[in-house]
């Protein structure tokens, strides 16, 4: 329809092409599955999820895509890998960033990973009920949350950030969205005020990069604590290896408070001296870019050794392509999860600790 149709614009490497589609539903975390062999060779495809309604779902794969369109399948291949390398310069990573405003001036920002949509809300749809904003969201009600210094706009739009999980949705309300930009994360300067992790160099601009953990309890007290993620998971022992301060000192907690014992290591050199110094672990979460030994050298450490070679290992990266899950089944990953999917991380541990309790 040329009035009402959908594009969805994708890029492979420097290739921008666009994909036609009769709708756009919603977007949803997954944990993404490996094709199985038999259907391996549907370039179009590179991997499939279930849903929660257990409905099976294909994953397209743009680099088949781009392949149909000309290009060869090496060279699709090439973009691909050009496009993982310009996500890391000088070896240190980069990451999708919303940046925005809310309180004051100063921009902040989140990885665009933990945002589920970008929401323009007509005031007139804004509620308040027992002294809360709220606004009625896909047939339920989402709690607006706001900043110190945000107000809640009283005519036209108000822009929101929408954060999901598990059923439940909370908006941040926030003055205006500026942009979304690739940026290498790193926090100078440690947060003093609720809600800030601390404050980063972003586009030239010192950027106040929100603690997101600290609002969603706001709008639901339980958020993090939910009686369905305590039984799933009680008393799992997990290994989180990531050479980041950020994604640790992100990541620890969540998995804490979803019921699992956390041990954090620095690098995959200290991962391996607490695996052989006789703890047992149900679970290793790496990332896969680490400086010395990566996330693929580890997982082949691992393997290699007779007391570790059945140690279920999750990998986490910004960058979850078909290569990169195809290199890590063959590293010896029993999957692999976008780094800020936490839905996806919690039902891949689900999913790896029930497996380990039926063998045993």
């Amino acid at each position: 329809d040329p009035e009402n149709g959908f594009i969805v614009v994708t890029q492979v490497g420097s290739q921008t092409f666009g994909i036609v589609v009769d709708g756009v539903f919603h977007t949803e975390e997954i944990v993404v599955k490996p094709m199985s062999t038999k259907l391996r060779h549907i370039d179009m495809f590179s991997g499939n999820t279930i849903l929660g309604d257990g409905a099976v779902i294909m994953i397209i794969d743009p680099n088949g895509i781009a392949k149909a369109l000309g290009a060869s399948g090496s060279s699709a291949h090439e973009l691909a890998d050009e496009a993982s390398a310009a996500h890391a310069i000088g070896g240190e990573q980069l990451t999708s960033l919303l940046v925005f405003r809310a309180g004051s001036s100063q921009p902040k920002a989140v990885p665009l990973g933990l945002v589920t949509r970008l929401e323009e809300i007509a005031t007139d749809k804004i509620e308040l009920s027992n002294g809360r904003h709220m606004v009625q969201y896909r047939e339920q009600l989402m709690p607006l949350v706001q900043m110190v210094g945000v107000t809640v706009q009283t005519q036209g739009s108000q822009p929101i950030l929408v954060f999901a999980d598990d059923g439940r949705s909370m908006g941040l309300v926030v003055d205006e969205i500026i942009d979304i930009v690739e940026e290498r994360l790193h926090i100078e300067v440690a947060g003093q005020a609720d809600g800030i992790l601390g404050s980063a160099v972003i586009k030239g601009q010192a950027t106040e990069v929100i603690d997101v953990g600290h609002f969603l309890p706001m709008a639901f007290a339980d958020w993090f604590s939910r009686k369905e993620m305590r039984e799933s998971s009680t008393a799992r022992s997990v290994l989180l290896v990531d050479d980041s301060a950020f994604f640790r000192n992100m990541l620890a907690p969540v998995l804490k408070a979803a019921g699992y014992k956390v041990r954090v290591a620095v690098n995959a050199q200290e991962g391996l001296s607490a695996l052989r110094s006789g703890h047992t672990y149900d679970v290793v979460l790496t990332d896969i870019e680490m400086p010395d030994m990566n996330g693929f050298e580890f997982a082949e450490v691992i393997r290699a050794d007779n007391n570790l070679s059945t140690m279920p290992i999750i990998a986490l990266s910004s960058l979850v392509s078909p290569a990169a899950i195809e290199r890590g089944r063959q590293a010896g990953f029993h999957d692999y999860v976008a780094k800020f999917d936490r839905p996806g991380l919690i039902a891949a541990l689900k999913e790896q600790t029930a497996e380990t309790s039926r063998a045993a």
